[in-house]
């Protein structure tokens, strides 16, 4: 592949601004899109965003300089996101969050050693590629109660026919503008569509200043969470933290393979590390944990800038935001209803990327093979809206957990009931 600028090359000054200023607007997205789990007041909900984007910040800075040494940005963990809104669910009105980021920071925990422990190649082992088809999505199907819950909230129904046109017009609106979108444009549909639907949704129903003003009127208390272990709760997430691993792995090797760099395989147990690393402060700040997001090949492709340098002033500008508490609750005030379309697009992606890996690893060639990876699917759909009265309270985090009972039904299918199929696909 032909670039200006290699992993280590350190483009002028004004040049590395210009490359930073779109990985900058990306790492923003990203954050902005998960911040809609934040709970308590408006003051706690910015302080929450500060952490987080803080939080994102620094691990940017860390995996640029100690850890994979990749241009590659940082967010927010979908999975994690999955795990946290199911735990909640599950709790029903006993919401304990304590739990819930004490077995964030376990899981972070578990990966970490297993990044040092050097047992990544025997794990890679277990996640044939129909698993791995089945975990990305998983990761869609399982969102959509939320995107549903986003586009169209209870008790709201008067803006129901609001959030159905504003779906079916920004939806397709995106989808046109990333077909038509050349170069370094394609990374700032997302950008544009959080600016242009929330000029919208407030010019349509206004008081955006009286968000803003609640937002900013005072400042909450850095409360962080205690040390509360659930053997559910924490089965749960190490489920999450399994699709986090595999995420972490093909973000780190698809971009080594398309740099080709000679030490990737290094260089995923040094990002990996620090990942793991990351999630457990996330999980000790009471916050959701980082992972290196698929996205970054496709901008240095537009770009021609592979330099890991330009990772850096993004990274500072996610810390430097955490201390504006007035810009914090200006991204914060992105309405629930444009957060929902946007996810409900990024969630399309992920099933394309799915799909296309289906077909370029020929993993679904037979009814079997795709029994595998349709049948986990419908699990994780009926167990996403299972009634909790039915499910022993023990069992909540993993029964309740579409997620992780569609990875436990294709675990099963593919290395169990289907084994000879796996190992011919391998």
């Amino acid at each position: 592949m032909n670039l200006k600028f290699g992993i280590d090359d350190r483009p002028r000054f004004g040049q590395l601004m210009l490359y930073s200023l779109q990985w900058f607007v990306l790492a923003i997205a990203v954050v902005t899109t998960s911040l809609f789990i934040a709970v308590g007041s408006p003051a706690e909900r910015v302080l929450y965003a500060q952490k987080v984007f803080a939080l994102m910040g620094i691990t940017t800075i860390l995996q640029v300089f100690w850890g994979h040494r990749l241009p590659i940005v940082v967010g927010p963990a979908a999975v994690l996101l999955v795990g946290i809104i199911t735990a909640l669910a599950s709790q029903g009105a006993e919401v304990d969050t304590d739990k819930i980021y004490t077995s964030l920071i376990v899981g972070g925990a578990i990966v970490t050693l297993v990044a040092a422990g050097r047992l990544l190649e025997r794990i890679q082992r277990i996640f044939t590629p129909r698993i791995v088809v089945v975990i990305l999505m998983l990761i869609a199907f399982t969102l959509s109660p939320t995107i549903r819950s986003l586009i169209f909230p209870a008790g709201q129904e008067a803006r129901y026919g609001f959030g159905l046109w504003f779906t079916l017009i920004g939806v397709f609106s995106m989808a046109v503008a990333s077909h038509a979108a050349r170069g370094v444009w394609k990374s700032t549909v997302i950008p544009a569509a959080l600016v242009i639907g929330s000029v919208v949704y407030y010019t349509i129903y206004g008081g955006f200043g009286a968000v803003f003003a609640s937002y900013t009127e005072s400042e909450g208390a850095l409360l962080l969470p205690h040390l509360k272990f659930d053997g559910g709760m924490i089965a749960a997430f190490l489920f999450c933290y399994v699709a986090l691993l595999i995420n972490d792995i093909g973000s780190i090797q698809s971009l080594g393979a398309m740099l080709e760099t000679p030490d990737t395989d290094k260089r995923c147990r040094r990002g990996i590390g620090i990942t793991g690393a990351m999630n457990m402060v996330s999980g000790a700040l009471g916050v959701i944990g980082p992972v290196n997001y698929s996205m970054s090949p496709g901008v240095i492709a537009s770009s021609s800038c592979a330099s890991r340098y330009a990772l850096l002033p993004p990274g500072i500008g996610l810390i430097v935001c955490a201390f504006v508490p007035q810009l914090i609750a200006l991204l914060s005030a992105i309405p629930d209803t444009v957060i929902g379309v946007i996810l409900l697009y990024l969630m399309g992606t992920q099933l394309a990327a799915a799909l296309h890996m289906s077909v370029s690893s020929r993993s679904a060639l037979s009814f079997d093979d795709c029994l595998v990876i349709g049948l986990p699917l419908m699990m994780a759909l009926l167990f996403s809206y299972i009634p909790m009265q039915v499910v022993p309270a023990i069992l909540r985090p993993i029964i309740g957990n579409g997620f992780v009972m569609g990875v436990i039904t294709v675990m099963i299918l593919e290395h169990v009931i289907f084994r000879r199929n796996g190992e011919k696909a391998q």
